[in-house]
């Protein structure tokens, strides 16, 4: 039952977006009566901090997948990779990434978000870990966790977000070098 209202949440608020999803909107989708839902779930905001959790885990998973067991690419084709998987998982359905931005952080005081960015830093430091000759040894190696993944988280929720006028392809080429020049050695 639990997957099924969790289903209709997600559903739910992809097309109506947080103002427009509702427990009775969610019960009518999941078919089930708004009783049976409060039996599993106190109110909305539960119901949306455990779609948005498992939307991360979600993307988490498929950047996880990306990344994992390539280690030994080149840091364009690796860093290239992993920045498309994050846009790809990202851009699935733009309303629920609206509803993880603006909701999210006041849904669980930010808790989903930086176990988001953990997660995901501790991909990122993996990676550095296996390059550390090729970088720059003047870039501790948590300031360049931090610095990368929150640079990229950025400016990837705002371009799907914003839809600037830059082609998909475009976007991708200027954050994987921006990310691989922060990353290489001084001439």
């Amino acid at each position: 039952m639990v997957e099924r209202i969790l289903d209709a949440g997600r559903q739910v608020l992809a097309e109506y977006g947080y103002e427009g999803a509702s427990t009775s909107r969610i019960a009518t989708t999941a078919g089930i009566s708004p009783g049976s839902l409060y039996q599993y779930f106190p109110h909305k905001d539960a119901i949306v901090s455990a779609v948005l959790e498992r939307y991360s885990d979600t993307l988490v998973s498929s950047v996880t997948t990306r990344m994992s067991g390539h280690f030994e690419q080149p840091a364009p084709v690796i860093v290239r990779a992993t920045l498309a998987a994050l846009l790809e998982g990202l851009d699935v359905e733009p309303p629920l990434l609206r509803a993880a931005v603006e909701h999210g952080p006041r849904l669980d005081d930010g808790r989903a978000l930086r176990a988001f960015e953990q997660r995901i830093g501790e991909l990122v430091r993996a990676y550095l870990t296996t390059q550390r000759g090729g970088l720059r040894p003047d870039a501790p190696l948590d300031t360049a966790v931090w610095m990368l993944v929150r640079t990229v988280e950025h400016l990837t929720v705002r371009y799907l977000l914003d839809r600037p006028l830059i082609p998909r392809e475009q976007f991708l080429e200027e954050l994987t070098r921006l990310a691989l020049n922060y990353l290489r050695p001084a001439p």
